[in-house]
């Protein structure tokens, strides 16, 4: 009902009408039910969605500070290549990592190379030759391992290569080519620990992955498992490759990349205990290595350097982690916009009856009045 508030014949006597609202009966089944479904949509939302699924009574933080550190355990025979014993020390870089660890599982060993002159491999292409013309002084190999001399030497009794002057011998790796199984095969069995901590700064919680324990020996013997071990965060090198999809005997072989994701999901609203991170391991690359070398002098002060090639496993490590309490800010802006759904259910039947149903101007007609 509309009532006039200005007298007839007043300038702006429509700027200073008065309009309030009139509620009509309308039986009609098919708006009713379409009000009904969208206040149902608007309840279901706010329980399911809202409180469920999301917990928008809690104030969330999904920003926490991180600390991370590794320690790997074990140790693997060469086989054939190589009679020493390699353990941790000399197959892990860092020895004591952080969010990125590298595992050496094969390799190629040079040793004794001294700077002089030698014949280039004939595993890089700019080096082959059949005269010296073919090898300028001066030049750089392309992709190899020093300068040419100017002459084209034998390599072998099948190939002819240009000298170099550079770290001689030159790395070898034609014997390396025709072997499928790593060298250092037994890093599948070795151990990673993985100690991760979390603190959620918005509400001065931290907590961490391992099991708060005084027996020093507590984690020498577990091994983590999520229904019997959740606090042990000591992993299979195999299982976690395997966690990723792989075989380990083919990824040790050429090296690879191993995603480590530690997920933290906290409802603060429950006992601490029951804050555990969950584990997900995922392939990145499938080859990796890298060269490293260690220098000494003989006796003649002669500079020499024992040259590794290293393939093997990087496992780099991310955390990612939220935490949320309840709060009666995020409750009543949860609340507030699943009754805004409601009005709007209104709004919507209202539209539906006043311009789409077949008796909308009689609907009109009611609904105003002036």
């Amino acid at each position: 009902l509309a009532l006039r508030a200005a007298m007839p014949g007043t300038p702006c006597g429509p700027l200073l009408d008065y309009k309030t609202a009139k509620f009509s009966l309308t039986r009609n089944r098919r708006v009713g039910l379409l009000h009904r479904l969208l206040q149902l949509s608007a309840l279901g939302y706010l329980l399911g969605w809202v409180l469920l699924l999301r917990k928008g009574y809690q104030e969330r933080d999904a920003a926490p500070l991180v600390a991370v550190v590794t320690k790997v355990k074990g140790a693997a025979p060469a086989g054939a290549a190589d009679r020493r014993l390699w353990d941790a020390a000399d197959l892990t870089w860092p020895p004591q990592g952080e969010n990125v660890l590298f595992l050496a599982t094969n390799f190629i060993a040079t040793a004794q190379q001294a700077q002089g002159t030698c014949p280039e491999s004939p595993s890089v292409l700019d080096a082959m030759c059949t005269e010296d013309a073919d090898c300028p002084v001066g030049n750089p190999v392309l992709r190899g391992n020093g300068i040419k001399t100017g002459k084209c030497v034998m390599f072998n009794a099948t190939h002819s290569t240009c000298e170099i002057y550079g770290w001689c011998p030159v790395e070898n790796i034609h014997w390396w080519l025709f072997s499928r199984k790593p060298l250092l095969a037994e890093a599948e069995n070795f151990t990673l620990f993985i100690k991760n901590t979390v603190h959620f700064t918005k509400f001065n919680f931290s907590k961490c992955n391992t099991l708060q324990t005084s027996d020093p020996s507590y984690f020498k013997g577990c091994t983590y498992d999520p229904v019997f071990n959740p606090s042990c965060p000591v992993f299979r090198v195999r299982n976690m490759v395997e966690a990723a999809g792989e075989n380990f005997g083919d990824l040790a072989l050429l090296g690879g990349s191993i995603g480590v994701l530690i997920k933290w999901d906290c409802d603060l609203d429950h006992p601490a205990a029951q804050c555990q991170p969950r584990y997900f391991f995922s392939l990145q690359d499938t080859r990796y290595n890298f060269r490293t070398a260690s220098y000494y002098w003989d006796s003649q002060r002669q500079l020499y350097r024992n040259l590794l090639k290293l393939y093997g496993l990087r496992f780099d490590i991310s955390v990612h982690g939220q935490a949320g309490k309840f709060s009666i800010i995020p409750t009543a802006v949860s609340f507030g916009t699943s009754i805004a759904f409601f009005g709007a259910a209104t709004v919507v039947c209202d539209l539906v009856l006043l311009y789409l149903d077949a008796k909308a101007d009689l609907y009109w007609k009611e609904k105003f009045e002036e």
